[in-house]
């Protein structure tokens, strides 16, 4: 692949694009192959890497799949990775009129589960992922047969961090957030509780595909989503992953929690155990929000162990 094309501007009558090069340092960081599913007309670009029982990692907001390049690289040499962007993030398609809802973005990826049959899922979570991803899986439980998730949420909260209501504000989050990118900018330092791996490199990965106003669509639309009261137009789509979070009792569960988040706060978590209370928990102290970020050295061997304790049946296979 000569570079990335991100665009950079649409009209109905044409688009235009700039490369970003595969020259850039954060390149080296993510050598991995792109593959894309098209949606509707747009690229839905995903990882597929490795062999082996399927694990699905699923971003949120404002990362993409650089976010799990770590996990990738330490577990492809025994399962099968499929790390998908959602539609205007990463390295997928950024269309400026589209449904960025939380029900279109797991319509989204319950078709690329479909398109390639995948069956006995891990289901890796992070962040938005977590509401996305479960409810692929509330729809499809069948398809599903281990959880790990990461300071992520899959009910309503009257609750929300003082920075990210701000982003809220109308006309000024939105020039902050998609003019500014501020969003994405601070969660490089506020996201993390070990400064020192926000090398140039990362900090240059985590926010490459979203270089123009055009390309912070997603980031702003996913702030402005968050569905508060019975009136968002989410709120309900998120209800009722919560209220079929019960099919998913009988699978193996594991929670890796970066405690020092103050997004999603250690409560989320205890919400999570009320439902799923035979839980594995990993309670890690020195970890933010970007918890693989600060902590994926460890985050590793506790997946692989969970995976080996809970192996999936060779009869389903």
């Amino acid at each position: 692949m000569d570079g990335i094309f991100v665009e950079t501007r649409k009209s109905r009558s044409a688009r235009s694009y700039e490369i970003m090069p595969d020259a850039e340092p954060w390149r080296a960081l993510y050598p991995f192959a792109s593959r894309e599913l098209r949606l509707d007309g747009h690229r839905y670009h995903y990882l597929d890497e490795g062999l082996g029982d399927v694990l699905l990692l699923v971003h949120g907001n404002p990362t993409w799949s650089f976010y799990w390049r770590n996990l990738v690289l330490g577990l492809r040499g025994q399962y099968r990775l499929i790390v998908p962007d959602h539609i205007g993030c990463g390295l997928s398609d950024k269309p400026r009129h589209y449904a960025y809802r939380l029900s279109q973005h797991i319509e989204n990826l319950k078709r690329l589960v479909s398109e390639l049959d995948l069956r006995q899922i891990t289901l890796l979570s992070h962040d938005w992922g977590g509401p996305i991803g479960l409810g692929v899986a509330t729809a499809l439980p069948d398809r599903f047969a281990r959880f790990v998730m990461f300071n992520t949420a899959a009910f309503r909260s009257t609750w929300m961090p003082w920075r990210i209501r701000v982003c809220r504000t109308p006309v000024l989050g939105r020039i902050a957030v998609q003019g500014m990118n501020v969003f994405a900018k601070a969660a490089i330092r506020m996201a993390v509780n070990k400064p020192d791996r926000m090398t140039s490199a990362v900090r240059s990965g985590l926010v490459a595909p979203y270089n123009s106003w055009g390309n912070r669509q997603a980031i702003y639309r996913f702030v402005e989503d968050i569905p508060m009261s019975p009136e968002a137009p989410s709120y309900q789509t998120l209800a009722d992953i919560e209220s079929r979070l019960s099919l998913l009792k009988a699978q193996p569960w594991m929670f890796i929690w970066g405690m020092r988040d103050w997004c999603f706060k250690p409560q989320f978590l205890e919400r999570f155990l009320d439902h799923f209370p035979k839980a594995e928990v990993h309670r890690l102290n020195d970890a933010g929000h970007y918890v693989i970020e600060d902590a994926y050295e460890e985050i590793i061997p506790l997946v692989a162990q969970f995976l080996q304790k809970h192996p999936v049946p060779v009869s389903s296979l």
